[in-house]
């Protein structure tokens, strides 16, 4: 019994490997639009894609991030500047895309464009760190879509949404973690709606990488900053004691974090031009084989393997 099992399984990822080789033809004619290429997952993927010799459409919040992507590719790459939180923003960059497409329509739309909150405990942010993550996060992705969406129905093309693991299990960073559970939500509800264009729709979920958004003294001091500006009776709630492990457990965190920024962007780019992409892409070790695992369990176990090596705050019961 065991053997057959085995057998089917090794069939199932067989098959699978084989319907993922295919690609879509005549890449060269297609235009891809990317969020968020100042740098990191973005500016990577612009270049890869540029590599490949599809026609990318790079926005960035800054003309120095556009004109240095421009540095490092070809001519056939074109940069634009957005503000995802802006709305004329947005339709300004619609406008210039469909300039560029014309009836071809837009292949690709890839929402990456991201903040990180200061990394802490959800009772020490004020709520306009909450506002400013869900205006670039979710607000600004969605609008961003419901802009494009047009041009890419006309291509029958890939929406590609960049949420995060902890989009699927909420660890910490409450603002961050809320932002990409809609991300989620956003994407599952446009998959079903648009299947009968011939629209698909993706969702990438990395794990812990280093990005700006994770790096360490930015982070450590956007934490100690906000624990500065706490008030005094949330800071006698936790304590010193607490903040120090906190801070430090950070620190070892963002320490781990993967350089291996490939294992995202070849998700990303598997997803535009795969004649059969994933539903969701999961990237990077932690992603695969610790969290997603973790998020079939019990909540209760789930609680209990997340949460054992927490500190406990100076007034716990």
């Amino acid at each position: 019994m065991w053997l057959y099992l085995a057998a089917l399984v090794g069939l199932y990822y067989l098959l699978r490997w084989y319907r993922e080789r295919q690609v879509v033809s005549n890449l060269r004619d297609k235009y891809v639009f990317i969020t968020g290429c100042d740098s990191g997952f973005g500016n990577l993927l612009a270049r890869q894609l540029d590599l490949r010799g599809l026609r990318v459409l790079a926005a960035c919040l800054t003309e120095k991030g556009a004109e240095q992507l421009r540095d490092q590719t070809s001519d056939r790459l074109e940069t634009v500047i957005l503000d995802v939180t802006k709305t004329e923003s947005i339709s300004a960059a619609t406008q210039w895309v469909k300039e560029r497409v014309g009836d071809r329509g837009l292949w690709g739309l890839v929402n990456n464009a991201g903040i990180f909150h200061p990394l802490c405990c959800t009772e020490w942010l004020k709520i306009e760190s909450y506002v400013d993550v869900f205006k670039v996060n979710l607000i600004g992705l969605i609008e961003v879509t419901l802009s494009m969406l047009p041009l890419v129905r006309k291509a029958q093309g890939r929406i590609v949404n960049v949420s995060s693991i902890l989009g699927r299990v909420a660890f910490f960073g409450g603002v961050y973690c809320s932002s990409k559970y809609g991300v989620e939500a956003f994407s599952d509800i446009l998959r079903r709606e648009l299947q009968h264009f011939g629209v698909k729709i993706s969702v990438i979920e990395p794990g812990y990488f280093r990005t700006g958004m994770s790096d360490l003294q930015s982070s450590l001091g956007r934490m100690k900053q906000a624990w500065e500006e706490v008030p005094t009776h949330i800071k006698e709630a936790y304590g010193q004691k607490f903040f120090d492990a906190h801070y430090n457990g950070l620190k070892q965190g963002l320490l781990r974090c993967s350089t291996n920024l490939n294992l995202v962007t070849d998700c990303m780019e598997h997803a535009l031009i795969s004649v059969h992409p994933r539903t969701r892409y999961s990237a990077g070790w932690d992603s695969q084989f610790f969290f997603i695992p973790l998020s079939y369990l019990p909540t209760s176990l789930a609680d209990y393997i997340l949460t054992r090596s927490w500190p406990k705050p100076a007034q716990a019961v």
